[in-house]
């Protein structure tokens, strides 16, 4: 259901008046109005801030939606749909939720978290490692269960935080939770979402601010929340002004946030904390429930690995069926109605939009919830999107043709992949062959000072508020949006060109590509004679040395396109990246620094993808110490990490001979495999 339909049920849906419950709606929704009008249709009623007890006494706002006919509620019994959410449940991107599945025969709960919105508080609010999602998860899967109008199953739906809560509330295997669909989800903070190869993940950075200005610390102080919206309009500065310290961000004004970004910042050792299930649900599999499950995210979304990682791991220990879709999208990507992100675009194909998102929904809880013999279950475990295999030419919309196509698969990682070790030579060639013995390293100077700007990637977003923010002239219809509607991107996540714009944050030569910077070091295929595609995990591994104690190295696959009439200088397509901090090298939960006359083996594990490199590009690895404002930059100093006192530059080395052969392996899918 899309914004305009939404609004077109209300202007339409009749009947608005006060029932029983602390605030309750009725409409009726239009015969025949939307996809599947063959379904009988039902009007709705809308129960607001309904008071769902958890077992500590706290209450919960809920709203509900029920199946009516003429403004009053049908006695059911009905399977419910729930989503729990951080945002306010009363935002239009949750309240279609409930439109679309409540005249179809479904009842929809749409929660505020503990310490949200209009649930009560306990001050317990930590962002994503809130010690209370799974319990509070558990006793209102219950509680929805018991009531009269239910039939005794609950499916849970929502993304990135919305699916946070659903994991965490199948760790508790609540009797009734039946089936669920998390879409862009991590699965372990350390690695996924508050720190990444060691490095802290600065999304999360600017998402603290997201959650502060609308908190309940802040609801009645629009002194405090005036500070965090100048926070927000300085966010560049603050990026720049790290190491941050305790009470120098306006998210002193939320105790436990600012808490939660020391702990993201500092916490750079994995330990005990980062391994309670609050923080690591992968840890903890063995608890969760064996329902099913259909986990969805995209190739340029933060959480790709975590999400196929869910899915195997459910796939190999539940005996109920489990799917997987993996799109080319960002994060949330797949409710969009766009078929390109930045300058690339994938086809019409590559579509889901919130209509088609919520037919799939449809037809799952039809089968979860409610037995309908309707062949979700007979359907392949597994549908990707393999990207690639478009014209490169520049569509009518000024975007790179990359095109893509649906395959259907059996099971993830895919069964036929032949992991392909490729090396990197001295001379900044990729290939098949090993290196000489005498194989000659490359060298670079990493400056924290100065580091290599981020151009795309898997992370969510970054972004400020515009000087005209609240109180500025649009002030009057502020609020009317949710914040997030008001902000810009500082950089854009995605797939893009490695070139240097006029906007690029921290870019100083526009039109300079990355591969020109002299901190970058590139290794490039010869032009490929026949399509190669990679649908898999990339390993890129290192060996290296540095003459600092600590430092970083990134690593970046990217798709290089030939010049063209269109692409005079070519078009150089990053697929996913990563980093390692060095002195995890030996594990997360220690430390060790660097010798500066030694060399040392490192793992850069890269979000996994699925690209077709189409005869004529290039398969290419770039290798660098930073991707700013992406992740955090090393200052080098081998001081506590997020407590540095200074930055010093490091002389950088990846070898290439024959005892130590930098590789990288490529998931390789042979040509016959469709």
């Amino acid at each position: 259901m899309n914004i305009v339909y939404f609004y077109k049920v209300c202007r339409q849906g009749a009947v608005v008046r006060p029932e029983r419950g602390p605030s309750v709606h009725a409409f009726s929704l239009p015969s025949g109005a939307g996809p599947d009008a063959a379904r009988p249709r039902h009007g709705i009623v809308i129960s607001k801030d309904v008071r769902i007890r958890m077992r500590d006494g706290t209450h919960l706002s809920t709203d509900l939606y029920r199946p009516a006919r003429d403004g009053e509620a049908l006695p059911g019994p009905f399977p419910t749909i729930l989503c729990r959410t951080p945002y306010n449940k009363q935002d239009q991107r949750y309240a279609e939720i409930g439109m679309f599945f409540a005249p179809l025969g479904y009842v929809v709960a749409l929660q505020d978290l503990r310490d949200r919105h209009l649930s009560e508080g306990t001050g317990d609010y930590e962002h994503t490692a809130t010690p209370h999602e799974g319990r509070d998860g558990h006793d209102t899967v219950e509680w929805l269960a018991a009531q009269r109008w239910s039939n005794g199953r609950v499916g849970m739906v929502g993304s990135s935080f919305a699916a946070v809560t659903q994991a965490r509330a199948a760790l508790e295997r609540p009797p009734h939770l039946s089936a669920i669909w998390p879409d862009v989800t991590p699965t372990d903070n350390y690695q996924h979402q508050g720190r990444e190869g060691g490095a802290m993940q600065l999304h999360m950075f600017w998402a603290l601010f997201i959650h502060a200005q609308d908190s309940q610390e802040l609801r009645d102080r629009p002194d405090l929340q005036a500070e965090v919206w100048n926070d927000l309009r300085q966010l560049r500065r603050w990026l720049h002004a790290m190491p941050w310290k305790p009470g120098q961000l306006s998210l002193r004004h939320t105790p436990k946030l600012e808490q939660i970004l020391f702990e993201y910042y500092t916490r750079a050792r994995r330990d005990a904390w980062w391994d309670e299930d609050r923080n690591n649900y992968t840890a903890h599999y063995h608890r969760h429930a064996d329902i099913p499950g259909t986990f969805s995210g995209g190739w340029f979304d933060p959480y790709a690995a975590a999400m196929t990682g869910y899915f195997s791991a459910m796939a190999a220990k539940n005996r109920t069926p489990q799917k997987l879709v993996m799109g080319p999208w960002g994060h949330v990507g797949m409710r969009g109605d766009a078929s390109w992100v930045n300058d690339v675009d994938f086809g019409p194909a590559s579509v889901w939009g919130v209509d088609h998102y919520f037919q799939e929904q449809l037809r799952y809880f039809d089968a979860t919830l409610q037995d309908a013999g309707n062949g979700w279950a007979q359907q392949a475990p597994v549908r990707l999107f393999v990207m690639g295999g478009g014209s490169g030419r520049k569509t009518a919309a000024g975007k790179l043709d990359h095109g893509g196509h649906w395959r259907d698969e059996t099971a993830w990682p895919l069964a036929r992949m032949q992991p392909a070790r490729w090396y990197l030579h001295g001379d900044g060639r990729l290939s098949p062959q090993p290196p000489a013995a005498d194989g000659s390293p490359r060298r670079f100077v990493h400056d924290p000072q100065h580091p290599v700007p981020t151009l795309g990637g898997p992370f969510c977003s970054i972004m400020d508020l515009p000087e005209d923010g609240p109180g500025g002239p649009e002030a009057m219809w502020a609020r009317y949006l949710h914040p997030v509607l008001r902000l810009r991107a500082i950089v854009d996540p995605g797939p893009m060109d490695q070139r240097e714009t006029a906007s690029t944050f921290g870019g100083t030569q526009p039109g300079r590509r990355l591969a020109e910077r002299p901190d970058v070091l590139v290794y490039e295929s010869e032009p490929l004679a026949a399509p190669v595609e990679l649908t898999g995990a990339v390993e890129v591994h290192l060996v290296i040395g540095s003459s600092a104690p600590d430092t970083d190295f990134t690593a970046k696959l990217v798709d290089v396109y030939p010049p063209s009439a269109d692409y005079p200088q070519g078009f150089e397509l990053a697929l996913t990246d990563s980093i390692m901090r060095c002195r995890f090298r030996e594990g997360w939960d220690r430390e060790v620094m660097m010798q500066p006359d030694q060399s040392y083996a490192i793992t850069i594990a890269l979000q996994p993808t699925s690209n077709l490199f189409a005869a004529g590009h290039r398969i290419r690895i770039d290798i660098a110490s930073s991707n700013f404002p992406r992740l955090d930059v090393n200052p080098n100093t081998g001081e506590p990490l997020g407590r540095h006192t200074h930055t010093r530059t490091a002389t950088n080395t990846v070898f290439s001979d024959a005892l130590r052969a930098s590789h990288v392996l490529l998931p390789v899918i042979p040509a016959t495999g469709g």
